[in-house]
């Protein structure tokens, strides 16, 4: 079975490798990233071949839920390197930029047998974590067969993914006997798992780190930094569209523009999800007769002066949220899954998703429920729903305060997924760092 998922892994790459070659004609994409995806680490990753807790998180969304992860594994084995993967791009920069506990940042293997072996050469695992629903068959069996622990935190199967994982059973249930421990979620999540071939005794429902992982007052310093850029009123209404997807900025430049008949003063920042539609969209912008900056271009310790800014960088989404009057969560128009409304819902900020949220089902289900956010059924309701939020302060100020409680009564993730990890790989309290004796 193995067999056969190599042989279609590399069919798949043989048939991608069109689109990628574009890619890295076009936009540059995996040019340099080349090498480590097919297991080429530099030696200097781990030059003294030190075991280490490897933990990989896909991209953006998964490195900012991780990261009090990392800093409770840092603390917590002071003795192990702390090494962590990404897919994307995008998740490689931010990391690189933003995650301080980490020893080295590199790109995730390609799942093929020897370049998975000539990463493990060198990265040594004592513990392999892997976040939310990243499962690499070749890489689980290669950990399981050199006694590295495995664990999955965060874990999900949106009801998108899960179908077809279940059409895979027999795979997924031999892969799954690899994984030593699971962390989920929810109850939904557990039941996924266990449906495609988890065995339930592994199973431990911890909650969603993302409610540990949006916090309002961390990186005061960075955060103050990106708000000089936005030096606004306070009586300045601002809409801010995140993560959007292409199909959606259409909706959100309608909304916008009734939104300014009755609200001229109102401001929109739009922060496309992919950095290579960047263009895209504030040509979209421009065709519509808005005057359109860059986030990149905007003076510092100035009001922009543009009706709508581009966001072009990378991982500033999470800390702009606070300016919003309204949020609308994109991916969630089309069926793209939706993104997370953690991030605004910590600043107590009234958000609006539309019916596509798969990936975040059991978190927007929960905002509908408590009243913190509304969710749409169609585009179409977009412009009423942000005209009539930014005319009613009371209605808001309701919407955002649930929200906040929100993420308050459900924080505790983080703890109850170290326990897992102490339960699988007892700390042992020692450095690996070998004190100096001089030569007698």
């Amino acid at each position: 079975m193995y067999t056969l998922y190599s042989i279609v892994a590399v069919v798949a790459l043989l048939l991608a490798s069109p689109w990628l070659l574009y890619q890295a004609l076009r936009y540059r994409k995996y040019v340099a990233s080349l090498p480590q995806r097919l297991g080429l680490l530099p030696v200097s990753l781990n030059i003294d071949g030190d075991r280490s807790i490897w933990v990989h998180a896909v991209s953006v969304g998964e490195v900012l839920s991780v990261r009090p992860l990392l800093a409770a594994l840092r603390a917590r084995y002071p003795e192990l390197r702390l090494v962590l993967s990404t897919t994307t791009m995008a998740g490689q920069q931010l990391a690189r930029r933003s995650v301080r506990e980490a020893d080295e940042v590199f790109f995730f293997p390609i799942d093929l047998g020897p370049i998975v072996r000539r990463t493990l050469d060198v990265v040594k695992p004592r513990l392999f974590v892997t976040v939310e629903t990243e499962l690499w068959p070749v890489l689980l069996r290669e950990c399981h067969r050199r006694g590295v622990k495995t664990l999955v935190v965060n874990g999900r199967l949106s009801s998108r993914s899960f179908p077809r994982y279940r059409l895979v059973r027999p795979l997924m249930r031999r892969v799954l006997q690899h994984v030593d421990r699971l962390c989920v979620q929810g109850d939904e999540a557990a039941r996924r798992f266990a449906e495609i071939g988890a065995d339930p005794s592994r199973i431990t429902v911890t909650g969603s780190l993302k409610f540990d992982a949006v916090d309002a007052n961390a990186g005061v310093r960075g955060r103050d930094r990106v708000l000089r850029y936005f030096r606004l009123p306070s009586t300045r209404p601002v809409l801010v569209a995140g993560s959007t997807m292409r199909g959606e900025e259409a909706a959100v430049l309608r909304a916008f523009r009734r939104v300014r008949a009755s609200v001229p003063a109102t401001m929109l920042l739009i922060a496309p999800r992919h950095p290579e539609r960047f263009d895209e969209v504030e040509h979209l912008c421009r065709d519509e007769g808005w005057k359109t900056q860059r986030r990149s271009t905007l003076a510092i310790d100035a009001e922009p002066s543009a009706d709508v800014v581009v966001l072009d960088t990378i991982g500033e989404l999470a800390t702009l949220y606070q300016l919003a009057t309204v949020v609308f969560v994109g991916g969630s128009l089309v069926p793209t899954g939706g993104h997370n409304v953690l991030e605004p819902a910590v600043f107590g900020k009234p958000i609006i998703f539309g019916p596509y949220m798969d990936n975040f089902r059991e978190t927007a289900d929960a905002c509908v429920a408590a009243e913190a956010a509304i969710r749409l059924e169609v585009a179409g309701q977009l412009e009423g729903e942000v005209l009539r939020l930014l005319t009613d302060p009371v209605k808001r100020a309701s919407l955002g305060a649930a929200a906040r409680a929100l993420v308050d009564a459900n924080r505790g993730a983080n703890d109850r997924t170290m326990a897992v990890v102490e339960a699988l790989v007892p700390p042992t309290g020692t450095s690996n760092v070998v004190p100096f004796r001089p030569i007698a």
